[in-house]
């Protein structure tokens, strides 16, 4: 069984992984003429994905890649003292298996995997499908047509596969009312598994590195009403960033002036992707392309993964008969999605407070978890598991041999 897959970042890759395993023909197309280097942010797997890339034998390779970040130092605008606390503290909130890593690391581990068995083919992009009864007949960009069973996108928020196969993004892109910047600069201030962050009303602005690079990432967000701009429109993106924080104190102003000079850039909107099925007939979507929870805030990166892996295990389950596949996966993973959509809404609100008080709650909130013990976080996190911990509260079946033998726990 022939499938093609569009998109080499993470939810395509390990996909891939999972669909040779289970004895699939797999063909990987990326627009990019390579593996994209973007000078991403820094992304999280919790307990399932983990899970996940131990089975596939790369955690030791994650973990040699891990940003190493331990600490977080906030300041609030107009607060003078600034809030420490333990990033470990953190993450016990969200789950309680935890792994942060550089996006372009992992995208890498994860091509690395499986790409001497499965074909990978850079530089193209599906220009139209065209189903039939016995399969999809693919026109490319550069390449000649092909025929494949199944085509799978697993392109991102702007997904180009969904677009052919389903209809514009704007039809089910639900914006959460905030924006993401991330882009490279020096590491000025020779952080040391320190990320430097800053609170203000409608805006935040935080800067990382990682033990491995020698250089600093920021981040920067802010909330707002929707924009005119072009996601591939560099120059505007900068204008609304600068216009986003004008005024803002700290170490703002730095950054702003580094972003000109930057090597790698990226901006959007934190966009959810909420669609009644993410499949029709034989064609399917992954990860951001299907069910984005937001950029940042809903830990897209590991519902990504965890879709990957579940929609892989399910054709192998239904011997490649797509449409009970296909509802299989959207069963398994529609309750974890519709979770990670309420999360990615809270985090947002979190990360960038709309008023004053909320501010205030963020900082306070920031206090409270440097103080308390890990385990009585983890005991209250787990009071709201669903809402709160929603990557811990999926089961993960084992797919070994193809049949499910049962349930493991993630």
């Amino acid at each position: 069984m022939r499938i093609l897959v569009s998109g080499a970042s993470v939810a395509g890759p390990v996909l891939a992984y999972w669909l040779d395993h289970h004895g699939f023909e797999v063909t990987v197309v990326e627009r990019a003429p390579a593996l994209r280097k973007t000078g991403g942010h820094a992304v999280d797997l919790f307990r399932p994905a983990v899970k996940i890339v131990e089975r596939m034998g790369l955690l030791p390779a994650i973990e040699e890649r891990r940003t190493g970040t331990r600490l977080l130092t906030l300041v609030g605008a107009g607060s003078g003292r600034p809030v420490r606390v333990d990033v470990d503290r953190l993450a016990v909130a969200f789950s309680d298996r935890h792994v942060e890593v550089m996006r372009d690391d992992l995208s890498e581990i994860f091509h690395r995997a499986a790409r001497d068995r499965v074909e990978y083919v850079f530089g193209d992009s599906i220009v139209s499908l065209r189903e039939d009864a016995g399969g999809i007949d693919v026109t490319f960009e550069t390449g000649a047509p092909r025929r494949f069973d199944l085509v799978i996108g697993a392109d991102g928020v702007h997904s180009n596969v969904r677009g052919l196969a389903f209809g514009e993004e704007p039809r089910f892109a639900e914006f959460v009312g905030a924006y993401l910047g991330v882009f490279s600069l020096p590491d000025y201030r020779d952080l040391d598994a320190e990320m430097l962050a800053y609170g203000d009303v409608g805006r935040m602005a935080a800067f990382y590195s990682a033990a491995h690079l020698d250089e600093a990432r920021a981040i920067l967000l802010f909330r707002g009403e929707e924009l005119d701009y072009h996601h591939r429109d560099v120059p505007r993106q900068k204008r609304l960033l600068r216009e986003a924080f004008s005024g803002a104190g700290w170490e703002v102003p730095r950054l702003l002036d580094e972003m000109d000079a930057s090597s790698a850039f990226y901006f959007d909107s934190i966009t959810q992707i909420r669609m009644d099925s993410w499949s029709r007939g034989r064609i399917s979507l992954v990860g951001d392309a299907g069910y984005s929870p937001g950029a940042a805030v809903g830990g897209g990166t590991s519902l990504a993964v965890v879709g990957a892996y579940i929609l892989a295990g399910e054709l192998a389950a239904a011997g490649g008969d797509h449409e009970r596949a296909f509802r299989a996966y959207e069963s398994e993973l529609g309750e974890y999605v519709r979770h990670s959509w309420r999360l990615g809404r809270s985090m947002a609100k979190t990360l960038v407070p709309d008023s004053r008080f909320q501010l205030w709650a963020t900082l306070w909130g920031t206090r409270l978890l440097a103080r308390l013990p890990c385990g009585v976080i983890r005991a209250l996190a787990g009071l709201r598991r669903t809402d709160a911990r929603p990557h811990d509260a999926i089961e993960l079946k084992d797919y070994s041999g193809g049949e499910p033998v049962g349930r493991e726990r993630a």
